[in-house]
């Protein structure tokens, strides 16, 4: 897979070698170069100096060709103008934004050539109330600008769907149960499988269903969490 990523920080570093390790076609563009630290030496790495906010950056780095673009930069302005050039000029199947201001997130979506906009503190907003919300619904993940989301509920004893097993449950036709945590456990979710109190049910769910998703598992009195 090739991966070009913008921004060669903490963040951007870290993924590129990660990357790379991992057999992947890397390439890193950073403007300031002097700032990079000890990078790795492997052949499928390659560092550019250059400002991943220009067009002819982009064509050097063979956008056209790339399977992945991530912006990364500490600049939100700059990973939003990234990602439009690697979608409307170079058609890039998937294009990932770091989102580094949480009140600049409903900018990073499908208009600005994102796919997929990672922020840490509402990743970790929604960590912390995945740990602690029982009964509720909790959006961890939101991708395909914004259109899908990973969401957790972890049944209530008075949850509608204790003792039902999955093929039992009318589930909106666009969410899926991906996994069931039980006892610290990932349970591979059958249509057999019945869940009981304190199940972690993790869905993904596409569009507008999360009403009918609360119905079926926390109940009418349920609520979201995001």
């Amino acid at each position: 897979m090739k991966v070009v990523i913008a921004g060669a920080g903490a963040v951007g570093s870290f993924l590129a070698k990660d990357l790379a390790e991992a057999g992947h076609d890397v390439t890193l563009i950073e403007k300031n170069i002097s700032q990079v630290e000890v990078f790795s030496a492997a052949e499928n790495l390659k560092l550019m100096e250059a400002d991943a906010c220009e067009v002819d950056t982009l064509q050097k780095a063979d956008l056209l060709n790339a399977h992945v673009v991530v912006a990364t930069t500490g600049d939100d302005e700059d990973n939003l103008v990234i990602s439009l050039l690697a979608k409307q000029e170079f058609a890039v199947p998937r294009v990932i934004a770091r989102v580094n201001h949480p009140s600049n997130h409903w900018m990073f979506n499908q208009s600005w050539g994102v796919d997929i906009a990672v922020s840490t503190p509402h990743l970790l907003s929604a960590l912390v109330q995945e740990a602690v919300s029982v009964g509720s619904l909790v959006k961890l993940f939101q991708f395909d600008s914004g259109h899908a989301h990973l969401i957790e509920v972890t049944l209530a004893e008075q949850s509608p769907a204790i003792g039902m097993a999955l093929t039992d449950i009318t589930l909106p036709r666009r969410a899926t149960v991906v996994a069931v945590i039980r006892d610290d456990h990932v349970v591979v979710p059958r249509g057999d499988t019945v869940l009981a109190v304190g199940d972690e049910v993790l869905l993904l769910a596409m569009g507008e269903c999360e009403d009918e998703v609360r119905e079926m598992l926390v109940g009418t009195d349920g609520n979201m969490v995001e």
